[in-house]
């Protein structure tokens, strides 16, 4: 049967969100459609509405939540209806060459370029007679979606949604950055630029492995209590120097920072982040989504040197295999996400969470059903 619900829709860039009823067509083969249940608003989403992030339109972004399985298509043996499930925007399908390397998670399936269809080059919805595209493989501002079952990650039954949802995003992204990315070691030192739910997660990742100084930097100093009640010891702005950062940090430390993390997505601040770490064993990883179709510049001897410069997707996680299992050591207080949750909204109010996390004020906003 065709559901007919509430959704989200950007018909355009710069553009708020519109409330608008849809039609969600049920799952095909290899399909599952879902009932959200949170969703969590990421800055990845506002990079489509500004433009940084290629889309087309009309388009249902999200991709951050918790939902219940509400069908099945033919042939799905991991999930089955009133799952509570994780969507996955990085899928995997355990076929491709990076899903079967122990290294690797970009999935081959994975949809970053903008294709907004599912794997059988069709989407699911529909509004007003038009069709409307899908994001990143998961879409979640919308009552109802359909995903491919290499998009979708079965959990504990009794995780708390609202809290859970920032599994399939912002806290994975972080935490693996510090703890599988960088593979931060005990008692090192480890500087984080920006201090967003993503910089904190990082933060959590390298206290749970151990670092004895975690440095976070951002221009908002509003963010430093935050960061320091979560793990940093101390928070430092680039505005109150007139030196380079990296001088500053160098200096502080004694030349002794082996990780940095880039948190924002800006090019000035990677270089800064790569400038920053000793330059014969330090290593920095890109968090941060860079800006499509934009060139770095940088002087190749920060790498002769030594430095390691990693990327790091979805913090280095392999999708379904590890989303249920950071979700059960959630269970276990393993770690508090209620520290990166500053709002809770209904769903309706998607644009007032929006202008939140533009003005700064929020680190994570959650939208429930």
């Amino acid at each position: 049967m065709v559901i007919k619900c509430k959704a989200a829709i950007l018909w355009g860039m710069n553009q708020p969100f519109s409330i608008e009823e849809i039609e969600v067509a049920p799952p095909k083969a290899k399909e599952v459609r879902v009932k959200i249940l949170a969703t969590g608003i990421c800055r990845t989403d506002d990079h489509v509405i500004k433009g940084t992030m290629v889309s087309k339109f009309p388009v249902i972004v999200g991709h951050e939540a918790v939902g219940v399985v509400e069908s099945v298509g033919e042939g799905i043996t991991t999930v089955r209806p009133g799952d509570k499930v994780v969507p996955l925007f990085l899928p995997q399908c355990r076929e491709c060459n990076a899903c079967r390397n122990p290294e690797g998670n970009l999935c081959i399936r994975s949809d970053l370029t903008g294709r907004g269809v599912l794997a059988d080059g069709t989407t699911r919805f529909t509004c007003k007679g038009k069709p409307v595209q899908h994001f990143m493989n998961t879409s979640t501002f919308t009552e109802y979606t359909v995903l491919d079952e290499s998009s979708v990650a079965k959990i504990d039954g009794a995780a708390p949604p609202e809290k859970a949802c920032l599994i399939g995003c912002g806290f994975s992204t972080g935490y693996g950055a510090a703890v599988k990315t960088a593979k931060v070691t005990p008692g090192s030192t480890c500087v984080v630029f920006g201090l967003g739910g993503v910089g904190l997660s990082v933060i959590m990742g390298c206290k749970a492995a151990g670092a004895s100084r975690i440095i976070g930097i951002d221009i908002n100093k509003d963010k430093f209590q935050k960061a320091l009640a979560v793990g940093a010891t101390e928070c430092i702005s680039p505005k109150d120097f007139t030196k380079p950062i990296s001088e500053v940090l160098s200096d502080m430390t004694g030349n002794t920072v082996q990780y940095t993390f880039e948190v924002i997505g800006r090019l000035e601040t990677m270089v800064d982040a790569l400038s920053s770490c000793h330059m014969n064993y330090g290593t920095s990883v890109v968090v941060g989504a860079p800006p499509s179709a934009k060139m770095l510049t940088y002087d190749p001897m920060l790498l002769f040197t030594g430095r390691t410069w990693k990327g790091c997707i979805f913090g280095g996680w392999k999708s379904r295999d590890d989303v249920p299992k950071l979700v059960t050591e959630l269970l276990e207080k393993k770690f508090d996400l209620d520290q990166l949750i500053t709002h809770t909204l209904p769903f309706n109010n998607i644009n007032e969470g929006f202008e939140l996390l533009c003005s700064g004020q929020s680190i994570r906003t959650v939208l429930t059903f």
